[in-house]
């Protein structure tokens, strides 16, 4: 997985974390996150606000 890959992202973190509510999530977590989930493999660097924002976004979606 990569950073633009947020839906994919977005249904791992779903998975990974079913007790979280992705709406009160801090990015900084959620960078974090995202790094530790098996399959990604993208550099930090290429991370930025839009696309935690995206992929905050992909997973609140999935909780709904």
């Amino acid at each position: 997985m990569k950073w633009t890959d947020t839906l994919t992202i977005a249904e791992s973190l779903y998975d990974t974390h079913p007790d979280i509510d992705p709406k009160t999530i801090r990015f900084t977590d959620l960078m974090q996150w995202v790094l530790d989930l098996e399959g990604f493999n993208d550099s930090p660097e290429k991370c930025g606000e839009k696309i935690l924002e995206a992929i905050q976004l992909a997973w609140i979606e999935e909780a709904d």
